[in-house]
């Protein structure tokens, strides 16, 4: 099952960065482009370790509340506001899997833990760069950086043609 990119910007992920006090399109590209990448924009996909729509890992999971929520109580409660009541206790890793808006907000405090400063203006370069520094560490940087890019080019001549 592969998601609308339009209906994925507009539904789940600007206002998901909204709810966390984020307003920017720089940021929703690249969350977009981390999704195509990660996943093929594939909310149920299931890789060898990652989960969801944005392919988290557990271990990425549990670094986000262990080690950067844990001290951001405020924003801790927020997040936790978007999982479910009763599945999140008993399996808080399923989460990355069905609930988007929860998944969006992990990736996103994956981004804003590593101190990222988004550029002003959406440039594709450095929105690879940075996806490269937080998500595709263990790939070629080369060959990852230029398929992201290349997915956020087409991505910008589809807005454009429509």
């Amino acid at each position: 099952m592969k998601m609308n990119v339009s209906e994925l910007r507009e539904q789940i992920i600007g206002p998901t960065l909204k709810y966390l006090g984020i307003t920017s399109s720089v940021a929703e590209e690249l969350l977009l482009g981390t999704a195509a990448l990660e996943s093929k924009l594939n909310p149920l996909c299931q890789g060898d370790d990652g989960l969801g729509i944005y392919q988290i890992t557990p271990d990425q999971h549990r670094q986000i509340w262990d080690q950067y929520l844990a001290f951001k109580p405020d924003l801790a409660s927020k997040v936790r506001g978007l999982a479910s009541q009763h599945r999140f206790l008993q399996d808080p890793d399923k989460e990355l899997s069905w609930n988007l808006s929860y998944a969006t907000a992990i990736a996103w405090l994956i981004y804003q833990r590593e101190e990222i400063v988004l550029p002003k203006h959406s440039e594709v370069h450095q929105l690879g760069q940075l996806w490269l520094k937080c998500f595709g560490k263990n790939r070629s940087s080369d060959k990852s950086e230029r398929r992201f890019n290349g997915w956020l080019t087409n991505y910008r001549r589809s807005l454009a043609a429509a």
